[in-house]
């Protein structure tokens, strides 16, 4: 039987070792779990003509569907000395280029009209500020990763330091 030629699975994580300078999860916000809990009330209202234990049983179990969802789905960006981890993608520091960061219109701009198709996205709605930081890796097609933050300026002083 030959080999799978599937590509070998990214880590979440640097495996270098290096110690970490920045790490943030992108959990959702206070507004998304509202959200959740207003998605699974409907569960109520398509099961209530059978009984109200089945309502809120489906709304119960489809809460938790959407909570698991959520969870699993957080990315995390995590610089360290070797490494800059961005969700499922990881790229070598010494491809990391100039670093911007974009808050308002401007990042609104970013994430719209201004986006090249070609960047790799790991961008969240419910979290303004992005950084945009360029890749160098001539073997890269991708010119730019544009990522959702919390904290841009932690971020970008932890990818310009060297």
């Amino acid at each position: 039987m030959p080999e799978s030629s599937s590509p070998a699975p990214v880590p979440h994580q640097p495996s270098t070792g290096a110690p970490v300078i920045y790490k943030e999860k992108l959990w959702p916000n206070a507004w998304m779990w509202i959200i959740a809990a207003g998605v699974s009330g409907a569960g109520i209202l398509v099961f209530a003509p059978i009984s109200a234990a089945a309502g809120y049983t489906a709304a119960a179990v489809l809460f938790a569907i959407i909570a698991v969802l959520l969870i699993l789905s957080t990315p995390s960006i995590v610089v360290t000395d070797d490494a800059l981890t961005v969700g499922r993608a990881t790229i070598e520091r010494r491809f990391v280029g100039a670093v911007q960061q974009f808050r308002g219109e401007e990042a609104t701009a970013e994430r719209g009209t201004r986006l090249n198709g070609l960047a790799y996205l790991c961008i969240r709605g419910w979290i303004d500020p992005v950084v945009k930081v360029d890749i160098t890796d001539p073997a890269d097609r991708t010119p730019y990763w544009l990522a959702s933050t919390r904290n841009p300026d932690q971020l970008t002083a932890a990818l310009t330091r060297r």
